[in-house]
């Protein structure tokens, strides 16, 4: 990791290793899922355990589980033990605030391209 803890992200594509490069593709893909993003979006308010997620999310305890490890692999939440149940928490809630903005604010670049292109 950089001093800025991005793994090679400067803004500059020659400066990315392939562990770099691994790594964002990684993380991205774990971004991929609209459950995998609402899990965040929970955690980053405040550890939880894997009933309250699914109350909170939907689905199957099992189907929930599934994604949480795909998050964690990607090291976006982590879990500590509370007796016998695993209460999950969002490694850096702020990075997850910044991400969102990041897509919203990207989202509207792509929807101004989009008017723009279906005007001509």
């Amino acid at each position: 990791m950089n001093a800025t803890g991005t793994a090679g992200l400067t803004g500059d594509p020659r400066d990315m290793s392939a562990e770099g490069t691994d790594t964002v593709a990684r993380v991205f893909a774990a971004l991929a899922s609209p459950v995998r993003l609402r899990i965040l979006h929970v955690l980053a308010q405040g550890p939880s355990d894997v009933t309250r997620l699914v109350e909170r999310v939907g689905g199957a305890a099992s189907t929930v589980s599934q994604h949480l490890l795909i998050l964690r692999r990607a090291g976006l939440v982590d879990f500590r033990r509370d007796g016998r149940r695993q209460v999950y928490f969002a490694e850096d809630p702020q990075g997850v605030g910044d991400v969102r903005r990041a897509a919203e604010r990207l989202a509207g670049r792509q929807g101004g391209a989009d008017q723009g292109a279906a005007g001509s």
